[in-house]
């Protein structure tokens, strides 16, 4: 049995259209209640608080890379020196630390430099800042915490991939889970893997019987890998605080142990905690965090006004853009459109140039002043191609490869923070290149700061599971230093 290599997938080639004139579903898609919680669930501000608390070291060490005014891109032995030594941990600890924050978006690499993300400025204060950027932490736990180096690649992937659906059968369970009933889960999750890439026909594969005992020790020795790596997987997720392993009832239920030679006595038993509960069913129900209400916008900042119009569908978005810049001077309110667009937010940012092609030739001078900034440079040359007469399915004609994949990258980061999964596996349409290795390759040197989290949630949304596994080990070449 082999397993296959990552095909070349082809990407459907559309016509291309900026994130700003594509129409964003609407929050409100009808009558039907949004689906409640599990009962028990923490609410949102219960469930943010324990977030915080299970993080507050990733806060530390993204505080203090502010405070360094540009710490390494790369955290180099002096750097974790000086990080360990103001604040009082452990050099493995502050390395912990900073690749939680990189995951979590706390901070993001510019130009060999790190610096502040949008998400640790919105931490004290908004909530569902801080339950994504669990939630991505969450998706990344492989990266988290990586597998022992003497682990087999192939099969650290095939239990990854298999993850999700242990994280399944403990949240529909709603109670602890016996290992010994995942370790079984894992062993029949990772068969069917296997047999769904095997080339081998089957015929075949039955014609060509291993000698006697060989079949045995293979079995023996595959059980004992599977095992291994339950207990890396389950120890990973517990260290992000998705759940609890713990010692089970010593009068446990009568055969548990039996479901797999290696857990066999294991009394042990895996649990989600609130938030691993919480963030597992929000996955199975496809439920995103809904927008505020637009109500009040005209008399709030830029930044705010755009997150209260995240939801619309462009003509009431514009309604309320148009109201908005009435009751303001032309002057200042493209000034705050551009200063919101300048965050870290990618989501403000083609919101902002919504709101600018709603104010049309008064924000040419503006717009034109910000053409060499580089976060800026995509949407202004998009937005000045429209002025200019350009049709908006032709305007990415304006943009190189290199420009037009910063603008995938960073429209990426925007669903990822703000939409749904199977928006962000859509947009894999959009990309110009005509493959995913062509894609993955150009991500990857095209220095996006937030290329790590984008292809970690990609990996996580995306049904095919070759796919799946190729986008995943970019985002872990790209999260250790790799080409």
């Amino acid at each position: 049995m082999t397993s296959r290599t990552p095909r070349d997938s082809r990407l459907r080639l559309v016509r291309n259209r900026p994130m700003a004139t594509a129409r964003r579903p609407a929050v409100n898609r009808g009558s039907r209640p949004a689906p409640r919680p599990p009962e028990g669930t923490p609410p949102p501000a219960e469930l943010a608080r324990r977030a915080r608390a299970g993080l507050t070291g990733a806060v530390a060490i993204a505080h203090w890379a502010a405070a360094e005014h540009g710490a390494p891109g790369a955290l180099s032995d002096e750097a974790a020196a000086r990080a360990a030594a103001a604040l009082g941990l452990s050099p493995q600890e502050v390395r912990s630390d900073w690749d939680r924050a990189r995951l979590i978006g706390l901070i993001e690499h510019h130009a060999g430099t790190t610096r502040p993300g949008w998400r640790l400025q919105a931490w004290d204060r908004d909530d569902s800042a801080v339950l994504r950027g669990w939630v991505a932490l969450l998706d990344a736990w492989s990266l988290a915490c990586p597998a022992p180096a003497t682990a087999e690649p192939t099969a650290v992937a095939e239990v990854v991939e298999a993850v999700p659906q242990l994280l399944s059968l403990l949240q529909l369970s709603a109670g602890p889970v016996p290992i010994a009933t995942l370790l079984d889960m894992l062993r029949q999750r990772v068969a069917e893997l296997r047999t769904e890439r095997c080339e081998v026909p089957q015929e075949a594969a039955e014609a060509r019987e291993p000698a006697n005992g060989a079949e045995g020790a293979h079995d023996a020795e595959d059980a004992a890998t599977l095992e291994g790596l339950l207990d890396w997987a389950l120890d990973a997720l517990s260290s992000v605080g998705a759940l609890t392993v713990r010692e089970g009832p010593e009068d446990g239920p009568e055969g548990a142990g039996s479901a797999a030679d290696g857990a066999e006595g294991d009394r042990r038993e895996a649990v989600l905690t609130a938030l691993g509960n919480w963030a597992v069913w929000v996955k199975l129900e496809q439920i995103c965090v809904a927008a505020q209400s637009p109500a009040g916008n005209i008399e709030q900042p830029a930044a705010d006004m755009l997150r209260g119009c995240a939801g619309l569908t462009p003509g009431p978005a514009r309604a309320e853009y148009r109201a908005w810049l009435a009751a303001r001077p032309v002057g200042s309110a493209v000034t705050e459109l551009i200063d919101a667009a300048r965050g870290d937010d990618a989501l403000l940012r083609g919101l902002a140039f919504e709101a600018l092609r709603v104010v049309g030739a008064p924000a040419e001078p503006a717009v034109r002043a910000v053409v060499d900034e580089s976060c800026l440079r995509p949407y202004a040359l998009l937005w000045l191609a429209e002025h200019e007469g350009a049709d908006p399915d032709d305007a990415l004609d304006a943009l190189t490869r290199e420009e037009a994949t910063w603008l995938w990258v960073d429209t990426a980061a925007a669903i990822s923070d703000h939409g749904e999964s199977p928006l962000l596996v859509r947009h894999l349409e959009s990309a110009v290149q005509g493959t995913v290795p062509a894609l993955l390759e150009e991500v990857r040197a095209v220095g996006h700061p937030r290329t790590v989290q984008v292809l970690v949630a990609l990996a996580a949304a995306h049904p095919d599971p070759a796919l799946a596994k190729a986008v995943r080990r970019a985002a872990f070449q790209v999260h250790t230093g790799g080409a």
